[in-house]
């Protein structure tokens, strides 16, 4: 079995996947921005040195997106994954900077198979999204709906 067929029923508490790291920069912080969180400390870096932060930092909403997609490219969401109802305990905890690199850790916490639905269930992970110094960005509990091989 490769991680590409991981099932609700193939999951175990305590399971952990982490994904590659995505290294974000400077041009990647600003254009991402630009388009979704225009904030001065987001897309000017002659303004961001005038903030509490000191200097350009990713916005928290790029920081969840590349979280996710370094760890959907793991390929463990592939084959089960029926989308998610949300994000529980959003949390950026630490700001990303230019340079930086990110990976995602995650740890299955609960399976919760549907009792109405028997082919699938509900998978909570825990989150975090770490630097370099594997210091943790940002923390959150996704809650993801997932097949079930039986039912």
């Amino acid at each position: 079995m490769t991680t590409h067929d991981l099932y609700l029923d193939d999951m175990t508490v305590g399971q952990r996947f982490e994904s590659r790291g995505y290294t974000f920069t400077e041009s990647d912080i600003i254009d991402f921005a630009l388009r979704f969180d225009p904030q001065p400390f987001h897309i000017d870096v002659e303004a961001a040195k005038a903030t509490q932060y000191g200097g350009l930092i990713a916005s928290g909403f790029h920081t969840l997106a590349i979280a996710f997609r370094v760890l959907y490219q793991t390929g463990f969401l592939i084959g089960g994954n029926l989308g998610a109802p949300g994000i529980d305990e959003l949390r950026w905890v630490r700001p990303v900077r230019p340079g930086d690199t990110l990976r995602t850790v995650a740890e299955v916490k609960e399976i919760i198979p549907s009792t109405s639905k028997p082919d699938r269930g509900i998978l909570k992970l825990g989150v975090q999204a770490v630097n370099q110094r594997s210091e943790a960005a940002m923390t959150a509990t996704f809650v993801i709906m997932v097949k079930r091989r039986r039912g």
